[in-house]
């Protein structure tokens, strides 16, 4: 009976199932013509949603926006004013595009804006520093395994016999990978003597190898203080010329402007000097009776890459439009016009605490030149800051690259910049910028003019200063060094050595005397400081006296803990409490150094008098923020106060002299 019932079950519910299944189809149907119909009529009317919503002007965009801002300024709250000296807008439309010459040409076409090649592969490139010529090609040949296909070796004058030169390149195809050489400008000549030789010896085409040989006197001259006068500078890149013709597919003169940029240069400052670096070689070549299009032809740009992503796009884009025309003025032909461009993640920007961080650092830079099309990229290792790089380290720069190119596909699009409304005028802006400082170096005499007044390296000192200045108010964040740093992280003996840029040892005799630039980094003064609390036999320590309003105290609670934790101070936070005297308490018995007050500008009139006069001078007592009845306070003797338009170094570099011995 029990199977019978199933059995009617079962043929039931598959009935029901069926007629479902036909009710379904025939609404599927008459979905299907609908949507056919619907299809007809779009094909018929044209659609164009476009046409279908009334035009907005640029205008009423900023009516609009200037509604919402409810009284603000526009122009204070929403317009940038940039450290390359323009100003950018908060939104780009299509007529912004209107008169750009970065939007008249294609990937490959004069003035190459938009790239000299017809795709975006580029060099993945790691730099060696040869101490030993057999461990540097053992290393060598690890990373080409490893996916480098670009070698950079720094190598000394006092280093280069045919012997030496054998042993670094034993094993490396050079037919297949670009090979790249940093030395003394008075050793072009004699190692690419010495290169020509080896390769012949290897049956190889030195017609169709890639590389360079860096010989940049002027950089000599900025790094070293090398004291070349223009004769001296001139009969060096004719050397180089001459080497080149040992080496046809070598670029035998360079430009280093990464290290500017490594000693503060904002971009489009960096770009006027790598143009005016650039220019002034040609000029000194072809008075020489050099071809123009040979010079061009000879001349790699070297140049650095920092943070700001999107103006960094716009450099490199904006560095090929202005060399090409700068060339052409020269003579040159559309083939020699096109700029080779290495592009170095910066040490700038770097830190010694929270170093990982470093890692998100160099990784948007590295997007920026992958994405503005240069030829090669050195990804600077994350912890050059303190030690060497090690294995670990050099494995992670390479990889960055990799991930871009072969899993993100960035060698797949050229120019994906192109069309941008924010990027098209970006470039023409920091283009415009750069063009107006190069004309003035050329006004005044020439870079190697201004190097050797020492003008060039002025301009960079004040430029570090301004950058200092600003980290020091956090108006540039470093994240974990002015902002937001790992309260309880310690040094604890990593630091080996600071790493030095990337030089050869000259081995020349040449007398010394130009005024040099110095590499620093921006993180520097606060590391300083936190490094000093480090040292001290007790660190400082901050407790938060928090009361009255919920939200005030706990926000600047939280602005006071960040404050205080960039010198590397101990600092407690608290949930409240009922009375500034149950604070003061809870504070001493902590054996607190520092008290701070974390109200609202409203009940500070009240709460702090009475902290300040019970605390009775036991420790330092700081006002959290900048309240109206500051003045009154201060009548009071409450001398201390912190907010963020104070100079939070400044402002600690005081407590620290009082607290550290």
């Amino acid at each position: 009976m029990e199977s019978k019932k199933s059995s009617n079950f079962a043929r039931s519910y598959y009935v029901r199932v069926c007629f479902f299944v036909i009710f379904l189809s025939q609404i599927t149907a008459k979905q299907t013509n609908k949507n056919i119909s619907n299809l007809k009529f779009m094909a018929e009317n044209k659609l164009n949603i476009a046409a279908d919503f009334a035009p907005t002007s640029a205008q009423e965009w900023k009516d609009k926006i200037i509604a919402d801002l409810k009284g603000a300024d526009f122009d204070k709250k929403l317009v940038w004013r940039t450290p390359e000296g323009f100003n950018v807008q908060p939104f780009y439309r299509l007529e912004d595009l209107d008169g750009l010459q970065t939007t008249a040409s294609a990937p490959g076409q004069f003035p190459y804006v938009r790239g000299t090649k017809h795709d975006n592969d580029w060099y993945v490139r790691q730099n060696i520093v040869v101490e030993d010529a057999k461990a540097a090609n053992a290393k060598a040949l690890d990373v080409l395994n490893k996916g480098v296909n670009s070698l950079g070796f720094v190598v000394t004058k006092s280093q280069l016999n045919a012997e030496f030169v054998a042993t670094l390149l034993e094993g490396i195809y050079a037919e297949v990978i670009e090979l790249n050489f940093i030395t003394c400008p008075g050793a072009t000549p004699i190692l690419a003597g010495l290169l020509a030789e080896y390769f012949t010896s290897k049956n190889l085409d030195v017609t169709k190898l890639h590389g360079s040989i860096s010989s940049d006197p002027i950089d000599k001259m900025l790094m070293v203080g090398k004291n070349f006068d223009r004769e001296a500078v001139t009969t060096r890149l004719m050397k180089a010329m001459e080497a080149k013709k040992l080496l046809p597919g070598y670029r035998t003169i360079a430009v280093h402007s990464e290290n500017l940029c490594n000693a503060g240069a904002y971009c489009a400052q960096e770009l006027a000097y790598a143009l005016a670096w650039g220019a002034e070689y040609m000029t000194m070549l072809t008075e020489a009776g050099v071809d123009a299009c040979e010079a061009a032809k000879a001349i790699k740009f070297n140049m650095g890459v920092q943070g700001n992503y999107f103006m960094e796009i716009a450099k490199f884009r904006a560095a090929r439009m202005l060399w090409a025309q700068i060339a052409k003025a020269f003579g040159a032909c559309d083939e020699a016009c096109k700029m080779v461009v290495n592009a170095t993640t910066s040490t700038f920007n770097m830190t010694i605490f929270d170093a990982y961080v470093n890692l998100l650092r160099s990784q948007t830079e590295a997007m920026s030149a992958a994405i503005s099309g240069v030829d090669s990229i050195v990804v600077t290792p994350f912890d050059v800051t303190y030690k060497d790089s090690d294995e670990f380290s050099e494995r992670i720069a390479r990889n960055q690259q990799l991930l871009l190119a072969e899993e993100s596909h960035f060698s797949k699009v050229i120019d994906p910049a192109a069309g941008s409304y924010y990027l098209e005028n970006l470039t023409s802006m920091i283009a415009d910028e750069a063009w107006k400082r190069f004309l003035a170096i050329v006004e005044d005499g020439g870079f190697h003019a201004q190097v050797l007044a020492g003008k060039v390296q002025e301009d960079i000192d004040a430029t570090l200063a301004k950058r200092w200045k600003d980290v020091s108010q956090r108006k540039e964040t470093l994240l974990g060094t002015n902002q937001f740093p790992n309260f309880t992280e310690k040094t604890d003996g990593k630091i080996v050595k600071a790493a030095a840029p990337v030089a050869a040892a000259c081995g020349c005799q040449e007398e010394l005397g130009c005024r040099t630039i110095t590499v620093h980094r921006a993180a520097e003064q606060f590391e300083e400081l936190r490094l000093n609390t480090e040292a001290a036999a007790k660190a400082p320590k901050a407790f938060m006296l928090t009361i009255g309003n919920l939200a005030m105290r706990l926000a600047r609670s939280q602005f006071s803990c960040n404050f205080f934790s960039c010198a590397g101070y101990e600092v407690v936070d608290n949930n409240g409490f009922k009375t500034v005297e149950e604070g003061v308490d809870a504070a001493l018995a902590a054996g607190a150094d520092i008290v701070v007050l974390c109200s609202s500008d409203d009940e500070y009139a009240e709460y702090a008098p009475a902290a300040y006069k019970y605390l009775a001078g036991r420790a330092i007592f700081v006002v959290a923020g900048a309240p109206a009845c500051m003045e009154d306070l201060k009548a009071a003797g409450i001398e201390n106060y912190i907010h963020v338009r104070v100079n939070v170094l400044d402002e600690l570099k005081k407590y620290s002299a009082q607290l550290i011995k």
